[in-house]
């Protein structure tokens, strides 16, 4: 089977699923497992590649209005790739290739494939995209396995955070400028890591906020993965917010509570690395608790003396 995927979450599932060697093409931004940098790529950006957060944040929303995505097919690449299956996504509005483009361009192929849209709300959903998937490629078994594997370290965690009493208050954001709670799967995180979330609300979209509404929520712990971010650009957003109204005096920030990681990796993909987003919020919240496995890095902590206006570490 030749196997186009059009979004990052999607290469991964069909990867955990035994079916690299299947892939033939997929999007500009995937970027894991390694090997599938070398694959061609079938769409291309509209953003800049120099935009600031909030520049995109405006792009985004003037796409809404017209119901066009930021991404777009190259359509002479797809054709050369024949692909009987592509897997794609309704999710979101404007991550990636629009729906109503992936499906004319299906049409138009000589050989028509098969097109999956995946769209998942929930952790549930995201083991039910990866039956679809399987199904769709002919392996619904593997499926079933990957899905009882990531069952077993999500019920590990889970066993853990029901010794807790005393669960910290987390605010989870997507994106900083301007603010956006966390949402779908999540808010589910934080609750199955030993936290309540309380802003965002699982398998609900994330929104926008106003900053007095972080201050009001007066977080424990602020957990920032931004969407589509790494670790490194997500730290020059978290710089910019740091001479705000009311940072300095947020409980997270008192006391040295403030963690960044890299949501382009992990939270925004919803995908098998969703459980490596578990862990790494686990530990974050609890360490003494939850064990980071050896193959997963920590969420960056950024201590008190680094929190003072523009004085983020790494940024």
């Amino acid at each position: 089977m030749r196997i186009v995927s059009l979004l990052p979450s999607a290469t991964e599932i069909v990867c955990e699923l035994g079916l690299g060697n299947d892939l033939v093409g997929v999007t500009h931004e995937c970027d894991h497992p390694h090997f599938v940098a070398n694959l061609p790529k079938v769409t291309r950006t509209l953003i800049p590649h120099d935009a600031s957060s909030r520049h995109i944040d405006a792009l985004v929303r003037e796409r809404l209005k017209t119901q066009r995505a930021l991404y777009t097919l190259d359509m002479v690449t797809l054709g050369r790739l024949a692909p009987d299956l592509i897997v794609t996504q309704a999710l979101c509005d404007v991550c990636a290739v629009a729906e109503a483009e992936v499906t004319a361009a299906a049409c138009s192929l000589p050989r028509r494939p098969n097109v999956i849209n995946l769209e998942p709300m929930s952790l549930e959903d995201v083991f039910n995209t990866l039956r679809a998937v399987g199904v769709a490629a002919g392996v619904p078994g593997r499926a079933e396995v990957v899905v009882s594997d990531l069952r077993r370290r999500i019920d590990a965690v889970a066993a853990r955070s029901e010794r807790i009493v005393d669960r910290p208050c987390v605010v989870l954001l997507e994106w900083l400028d301007p603010p956006f709670s966390c949402g779908h799967w999540s808010p589910e995180l934080v609750r199955l890591a030993g936290g309540d979330e309380v802003i965002g609300r699982a398998g609900q979209p994330s929104r926008t906020l106003t900053w007095e509404e972080v201050v009001d929520a007066r977080p424990d712990v602020l957990f920032v993965a931004c969407c589509g971010f790494s670790l490194q650009r997500t730290l020059v957003d978290v710089a910019g917010i740091t001479a705000r109204t009311g940072w300095a005096n947020l409980p997270a920030v008192r006391a040295g509570r403030v963690y960044v990681t890299d949501g382009n990796a992990y939270f925004s993909r919803p995908g098998p690395r969703l459980v490596d987003s578990l862990e790494i919020l686990a530990h974050a919240l609890h360490p003494d608790l939850h064990p980071l496995p050896q193959v997963l890095s920590a969420a960056m902590r950024l201590m008190p003396a680094e929190l003072g206006a523009g004085k983020v570490v790494g940024a």
